[in-house]
């Protein structure tokens, strides 16, 4: 059996179970579309809030740009699972407590206004549409791959899989797809890795193995690691080449991110009591803690191997030849990816071998010039590739890529169903029933919910098809927009007396600022060749786009209270409800307002 017959078969037979499960789990009521009904277990929700949360940036990406760039990249492991603790303690329980079904409710509610509902509809619609454009990246790298198709079709296919099943299901049916999603993408990232370990050094544990020995040199597999990337010119790859300051914020900006992106907050309130929330949260960080210790040791055993394949005889002797590439089955894997886009080589200076160095380095112009090469001939590697090429650059068996494929296609999917939920349940619940059309039957808000979800899958698909950077890296925009419009909002709604003329001068002024830094940076509506500075050459110091969430959240916290202070004071009935939703009396039964 050829493998793209079993990479069908493994897409097929998952596809064809996550669609039963939504037609099993359809949403029939308001109450299953937006919340699941409220009676998830908090371990059943804890799995789909990891499959919500490990996305193609956490799947397909995180390992390619740790790969590529070694520790500075660490930040997005940090960032990510940091921003959980702070969600289970500083939100999950409380804003479960206050009994909604979304964020912008909260906040309309808290905040004693429309306006402010208005603008948390306008801030979770920008950051989760910017989010999804990550997820669709992600879907069309890996069908485009395993269907052996373009990119453009693979994302074309990827929106009409998701359409199926996120449309009709709502929060109850892609809540059981994705505990079935994370089963898939948990043992797609992890076997393969477990394979590539004990190649490598010998250990079956890939996180241990990371720090393991080399079983090939005997030495250290980082300081193996270490010594080739230095010898092709590249920075090493265990310290710390960036700065600083700019590494900080980027974590603190991926922290409070994820503590305020609204389709990983609507995930605990389907929980039946506040107690569970706090335990969902719990059961989360550890089914995200078996693919987040696994991500760093992938990251660099697939960094040594891509090393390997391009200088078979060690750095000193002559690099991979054409020959070779297009004979020795090992290397299939570089004609089956070059056929996406997402991978490309050429022997520049016709010596039939694909020199792959850092061009950049002085040290290594010198050599290439005493050896007549004319550049890094390995001219496009896509880092959200790696991942899924991982086990063919291994040599892994078929069933293991057929997995992969499966693992990687879940991944994208279940964030992105998740993502198009919460646009949706803000255009139905909180701009058409809380708004425009508050006496709209139950029936008309699902229809309006649902035609919602199907023009954000369509906005999705369309800016999917020219994303403004790799999954991660887009992905990281959307985590600065949801740090600086939505996750102070929620802090001051729960812990601060802020007025309702604070709160929502807050959310605008931290929105349209990092808005405008980041299309400065990335191109006005991410539209090419609009921008005017890069992330090389900032416009502030050193601060890039994906980090100056938090430089947001810290201007919307200060205009707040400015506003507030200048302003009149909470009223009375406002300031006993948020008394009532921090104070945990009452804590096991969720509160209606």
């Amino acid at each position: 059996m050829d493998q793209f017959t079993i990479n069908l078969l493994f897409v097929g037979a998952s596809f064809a179970l996550y669609i039963g499960i939504a037609i099993w789990a359809r949403a029939g009521s308001t109450s299953e579309f937006y919340a699941a009904g409220r009676g998830v277990h908090p371990v059943t929700n804890g799995m789909a809030t990891a499959a919500d949360w490990m996305s193609a940036a956490s799947f397909i990406s995180m390992a390619g740009l740790i790969a590529f760039t070694g520790y500075d990249n660490s930040t997005f492991l940090m960032g990510w699972t940091g921003g959980y603790v702070l969600l289970a303690l500083l939100l999950a329980p409380y804003l479960r407590k206050f009994g909604k079904f979304t964020v912008s409710e909260f906040i309309g509610d808290r905040f004693y206004s429309p306006t402010a509902r208005l603008v948390a509809v306008i801030c979770l619609i920008v950051a989760s549409t910017t989010y999804v454009i990550g997820q669709m990246t992600g879907v069309g790298v890996a069908f485009g791959r395993f269907l052996e198709v373009s990119n453009t079709t693979g994302l074309l296919i990827g929106a009409c899989v998701v359409f199926a099943y996120a449309v009709f299901g709502g929060m109850k049916g892609v809540t059981y797809t994705q505990v079935a999603q994370y089963v898939v993408l948990i043992m797609a990232y992890t076997i393969p890795a477990v394979f590539i370990s004990l190649q490598l050094t010998g250990n079956p544990i890939p996180a241990l193995g990371l720090f393991g020995d080399h079983t090939a040199s005997g030495m250290p597999l980082l300081e193996k690691l270490d010594q080739i990337v230095r010898e092709l010119g590249f920075n090493e790859y265990t310290a710390h080449h960036g700065d600083t300051f700019n590494m900080v914020l980027f974590t603190l900006s991926l922290m409070i991110g994820t503590a305020g992106l609204p389709h990983v907050i609507m995930r605990f309130f389907t929980v039946p009591r506040v107690a569970d929330a706090r335990w969902s949260a719990g059961w989360a960080l550890v089914f995200i803690a078996l693919l987040y210790l696994t991500a760093p040791a992938v990251g660099a055993m697939a960094r040594l191997n891509i090393t390997d394949m391009f200088w078979p005889n060690g750095t000193d002797a002559e690099a991979v030849s054409v020959e070779m590439i297009e004979s020795d089955p090992r290397y299939d894997w570089m004609a089956t990816w070059q056929q996406t886009g997402l991978l490309g080589w050429e022997d520049k200076n016709g010596d039939g071998r694909i020199q792959y160095y850092n061009d950049a380095s002085p040290a290594m112009q010198e050599k290439a010039a005493a050896n007549g090469w004319e550049g890094n001939e390995l001219t496009n590697f896509n880092r959200d590739i790696l991942v899924l090429a991982n086990p063919e650059i291994a040599n892994l068996p078929a069933w293991v890529i057929g997995l992969v494929a499966a693992g990687g296609l879940a991944a994208a999917l279940s964030t992105a169903a998740g993502l198009l939920l919460a646009i949706s349940s803000a255009v139905s619940h909180d701009l058409m029933k809380g708004q425009l059309t508050p006496n709209i039957s139950e029936k008309g808000e699902l229809m309006s919910a649902r035609v919602a979800m199907a023009v954000a899958i369509a906005v999705a698909t369309y800016l999917g098809l020219n994303p403004p950077g790799f999954a991660a890296q887009t992905v990281a925009l959307a985590f600065g927009l949801a740090a600086a419009s939505i996750f102070p909002a929620l802090m001051m709604g729960i812990f601060t007396k802020v007025n309702n003329k604070g709160a929502v001068a807050g959310m605008v002024s931290g929105l349209v600022v990092t808005l405008i830094y980041i299309f400065l940076h990335k191109g006005w509506f991410f539209i090419p060749d609009t921008n005017s500075f890069t992330d090389a050459d900032p416009l502030l110091g050193t601060i890039k786009s994906t980090s100056f969430g938090a430089v947001g959240a810290a201007i919307n916290f200060a205009v707040a209270f400015t506003v507030s202070k200048m302003t009149e004071a909470l009223p009375k009935d406002i300031e006993e409800l948020v008394e009532s939703v921090r104070i945990p009396r009452g804590a096991g039964v969720a509160q209606d307002h």
